[in-house]
Order: C-alpha cells, then structure tokens, then sequence
C-alpha cells in the first residue's frame, strides 16, 4: 500500500477525513471485485448481516438508518443485491409499503466473507495507528465515535 501525499501542509480534518474514507473505500471495492461486490454493496451486507444474526429483518429505512446512508441510495443497491440472490425482500407485517431485508443463505457467506476481507484491510490500515487494539485506534475510535453521536449541525440553505 502506498502513501498518499498531503500536498497542503496545513490539510484541514474534513479533508483528511474525506482521503481516508476515500483510501478505505478504494481499497475495499479493490479487494471485492473478485467476488463482484463494490465497497457500497458492502456497505448494506455488512449491517445487514449484523442485524439480520440479531433475528432483525429490517426494513430499507432502517437498514438506511443504521448504516448511516440515504433511503434513496439503500433501494439501489438492495435491488442489485437481490438481483444477485444474497437478499430477499418480503412485506413488512406491520406496514405494507414498505418491505422487510433477510440475507439469503448465500448472501449470509457472501457477507461473512467481505466483512473478513475489509477486517483484514482495516487491520493494515491501522497498522501505523498500532493495530486495531493499539491505543492510538482506541483513542482515534473514541473520537469517531463523539463525532457521530453528536447532533447534526444545523445547515442554513445559501442564498
């Protein structure tokens, strides 16, 4: 893996965070393409696969929800990966306009092996950081974490 330089001595965090997820997002859709997945496809199995092994079927909204992504963004995808037979969309009991998401059996290995391989990217990741037990991770997580539990900020349209 190579370095990526910061032409900007002085690189604002936004734009630090944007190479990172954008360097994590490259090396993820780099590492599914032998299973014909992209980083955004993994980005609805993974949570998926996570809820669905705590018996929850949820429903596109929810699934939106968790993975932090837009409703609009999760239909996509969840239509190209039931085309590809690792999930199945059923009614939803209590709502019959929206739809319940469940892993197919397939899809249940399929996403177990894409979570092993971005498991294994973001252990390379964070070798500098001293692995993903490593106490710079444990404080860079906890501050990832204050960040996204903490309100959105309100955006005031331009005019």
């Amino acid at each position: 893996m190579h370095s990526i330089r910061v032409l900007d001595p002085n690189p604002t965090t936004g734009f630090l965070l944007w190479r990172l997820s954008m360097r994590w997002r490259v090396l993820v859709d780099r590492a599914l393409a032998d299973l014909g997945l992209t980083h955004a496809q993994y980005v609805v199995l993974g949570p998926l696969y996570a809820m669905n092994r705590r018996d929850q079927q949820p429903s596109q909204r929810e699934l939106a929800d968790y993975a932090g992504m837009e409703a609009i963004y999760v239909s996509k995808l969840v239509r190209s990966l039931e085309q590809a037979g690792l999930l199945e969309r059923t009614t939803h009991p209590d709502d019959t306009r929206a739809v319940q998401l469940r892993l197919t059996a397939e899809g249940m290995t399929v996403a177990e092996q894409t979570i092993e391989v971005a498991g294994d990217i973001l252990e390379r990741l964070l070798l500098p950081l001293g692995g993903s037990s490593g106490r710079q991770t444990i404080q860079f997580t906890e501050a990832l974490k204050t960040l996204l539990s903490a309100p959105e900020p309100r955006i005031e349209a331009s005019r």
